[in-house]
């Protein structure tokens, strides 16, 4: 799925219609002190098995593409959740 790199759409900001700088949001980086990762690694510590059960092979439909929308005007951003399910990935370009 191809997105142009400036889409002119809504800004709830500003509100009014403008252009918008897009990029598509990736995941975070992970935090090592979470109460889930300290759980995780308490649980795997010493001998044994896996904490968790392995994962079944699933067949999924693909992910929604989220992209993070730039205000040209007051610079502020949004997301935008396209509903058209992907198994491709996005690009973002002319």
């Amino acid at each position: 799925m191809k997105i142009p790199q400036i889409i002119k759409t809504h800004c709830p900001h500003c509100n009014k219609h403008s252009e918008h700088e897009v990029r598509i949001s990736k995941k975070g980086k992970e935090r090592s002190m979470s109460m889930g990762r300290r759980k995780y690694e308490r649980i795997k510590k010493g001998y044994g098995g896996s904490p968790r059960t392995p994962k079944k092979q699933v067949y999924k439909v693909g992910k929604r593409p989220v992209v993070v929308l730039k205000c040209k005007s007051c610079g502020k951003k949004h997301q935008k959740v396209y509903s058209a399910r992907t198994k491709k990935t996005v690009e973002v370009g002319e």
